[in-house]
């Protein structure tokens, strides 16, 4: 059974389409999963992993607005981090991922597990806010996991 990461590169190369990677609570586990596809170098341009809100700011151009307003775990932001990867490594599609993945960090307002995927593309965004109940690691992977599910629901249905 070919791995989500090896299903998102077959689309990827058969689309001849290039993507770039904006993570925060991830820690470039997106990027990693991508890029443990032999040939990912045909698709996979570069990332970024924000973890301050001056990274998200200077190098991905987040609007501090939306930062002071929605805050750094907020589908605004993720959308805005997916949008500056995509421009920065002048992909044609790029996911990025912020949440809290614990076992501190969380508020009433945004408990741990909260975390936001988004996907930036010419044709279209998609974001995604998801709950998980799982530790640092699990939450994580399930945030990574996420981002590539979404990834390949988009070019799924993109495809001639």
């Amino acid at each position: 059974m070919n791995s989500l990461e090896d299903i998102v590169a077959r689309l990827l190369t058969n689309q001849g389409l290039t993507i770039a990677v904006a993570e925060s609570c991830t820690g470039g586990l997106i990027a990693h999963r991508l890029t443990n596809v032999p040939g990912s170098s045909a698709y996979f341009v570069g990332g970024v992993v924000a973890y301050a809100n001056e990274v998200k700011e200077q190098v991905l151009g987040v609007s501090g607005e939306t930062l002071a307003t929605h805050g750094a775990i907020s589908e605004e932001t993720v959308r805005e981090m997916a949008r500056g990867a995509r421009r920065l490594f002048d992909t044609d599609v790029a996911i990025s991922a912020a949440g809290i993945a614990g076992p501190t960090g969380g508020t009433p307002q945004k408990p741990v597990g909260l975390v936001y995927v988004a996907l930036a593309a010419s044709d279209q965004e998609r974001c995604e806010r998801h709950l998980w109940q799982g530790d640092r690691l699990e939450n994580k992977r399930q945030t990574s996991e996420a981002a590539l599910e979404m990834l390949r629901r988009y070019l799924e249905a993109r495809r001639p």
